[in-house]
């Protein structure tokens, strides 16, 4: 009984370390899109680098991706996170110290945010975390998003007019989540090299298809397996929207007529709308006759509501992007269910993790970048938006494609092990 109680204590004690670390992985980047228009004042940055300012965090995510798995071979998967969000803080306060290194810090800041993020999948399919696992970890980053973007104004007031301080107050938050993840090293490690072969064997013998190996029997590496590469693109086409849309919808509503702070409170609501949808998006995820509608619905959803951002008053934006909040969320909530879903157990998840977060933030960093590039170009909203809109469509094919087929995996399967878990395949 009291080794069954302390695995119950030890499970709750991860999950919390996880959201925890979930709530530190956004708030560098929507803390930054929310004044966007003061960072050239308060660091001295070339107004024509705003862009590129954006575009660093998410291209430091597509480049780093590798380094996450090969950090948690070497130091064990909790270990890596809380050292990734050491350096998170490290990068955040260097920024303050030598503005000139704005720029680098945020790639660094970027790099850190990458490893940890990587890692936290493949936690939740060591300890066997349900869907409200996935779930509570992706409202997390909503919570962190929508944190960073609504406190930076009064944090900028409360440090004296300081933006910079505002920003770099976020550091505290990161070593408190690196304390938290580093004191369940222990059950983390009990659990993170213990493949989930249960839940993938039970997928088998229902009929929903054997992991993917060639005709010798060896698996076969997943950037050679279907099911992995349209993870992967959902992952990143709905990143890319996320990224583009956090990082230019202050300064669009501003078109519209609205001050910065409505403006910014406005990008705040973007998050904190879609916190229930994140939540709920993973758990609905295990019900496949669910999956079904939602994994290619999301991206169509998401394309409906940008165009309702695009073409309601300013008097309607509050309703509109609240519900753009809601889809964008979902897809996110849903891409890390796939991962975990979509894959045969925790070595498996973390690489395919790896894979979809590496790929998939690097096809993200275009979004902010080609979004401003279109605006500049042509002076208006218009292409811009209608360009998010049909790579939302893209997004509906690749949820499509990634809830069907073998899983993806590294890990070989014995069909006669015993489960208590749901099918995760879907046909």
């Amino acid at each position: 009984m009291r080794s069954s109680n302390a695995a119950r204590t030890g499970a709750w004690l991860v999950l919390l370390a996880l959201v925890v670390v979930s709530v530190n992985l956004r708030p560098t980047i929507t803390t930054v899109a929310g004044v966007m228009n003061q960072v050239n004042g308060a660091f001295g940055l070339d107004p024509s680098l705003l862009p590129l300012l954006g575009t660093l965090p998410v291209l430091a995510f597509g480049v780093s991706g590798p380094i996450a798995p090969w950090l948690a071979r070497k130091v064990g998967a909790a270990p890596a996170i809380g050292l990734a969000l050491m350096v998170l803080a490290g990068a955040l306060v260097l920024r303050v110290v030598l503005p000139a290194l704005l720029l680098p810090g945020t790639f660094l800041a970027g790099t850190a945010i990458m490893t940890a993020s990587v890692l936290v999948p493949q936690i939740v399919k060591a300890n066997h975390g349900t869907g409200w696992w996935t779930g509570l970890c992706t409202m997390g980053f909503g919570l962190g998003a929508a944190l960073g973007a609504g406190l930076v104004q009064p944090l900028e007031q409360a440090f004296g007019g300081s933006l910079a301080w505002a920003l770099a107050v976020w550091a505290l938050p990161a070593v408190a989540g690196a304390i938290l993840i580093l004191g369940t090293r222990r059950t983390t490690a009990a659990g993170a090299g213990v493949p989930d072969l249960a839940t993938a064997a039970r997928s088998w013998a229902a009929g929903g298809g054997a992991p993917a190996s060639d005709a010798t029997g060896k698996v076969t590496p997943l950037r050679k397996q279907r099911t992995a590469w349209a993870v992967t693109a959902f992952f990143g086409l709905q990143a890319m929207l996320y990224f583009a849309i956090t990082s230019w919808l202050a300064v669009y509503l501003m078109s519209k007529g609205l001050s910065p702070a409505d403006a910014a409170a406005l990008l705040a609501w973007f998050s904190l709308a879609g916190l229930p949808a994140s939540l709920l998006a993973p758990v609905l995820a295990s019900r496949p006759r669910v999956l079904r509608v939602l994994a290619p619905g999301l991206g169509i959803s998401v394309a409906v509501a940008l165009i309702g951002v695009l073409l309601a008053p300013a008097a309607l934006q509050f309703p509109m992007v609240g519900v753009l909040g809601v889809v964008q969320s979902a897809g996110f909530g849903l891409g890390m269910a796939l991962v975990v879903i979509r894959s045969a157990g925790p070595q498996s998840a973390g690489k395919l993790s790896a894979m979809s977060q590496g790929f998939g933030f690097a096809l993200a960093s275009l979004g902010p970048l080609a979004a401003g590039l279109l605006h500049t170009w042509t002076g208006r909203w218009e292409a811009t938006f209608l360009a998010l809109a049909a790579e939302a469509l893209v997004l509906a094919g690749a949820g499509f494609f990634a809830i069907r087929g073998p899983v993806a995996s590294i890990e070989s399967v014995e069909p006669s092990a015993e489960t208590h878990t749901k099918p995760e395949l879907v046909r």
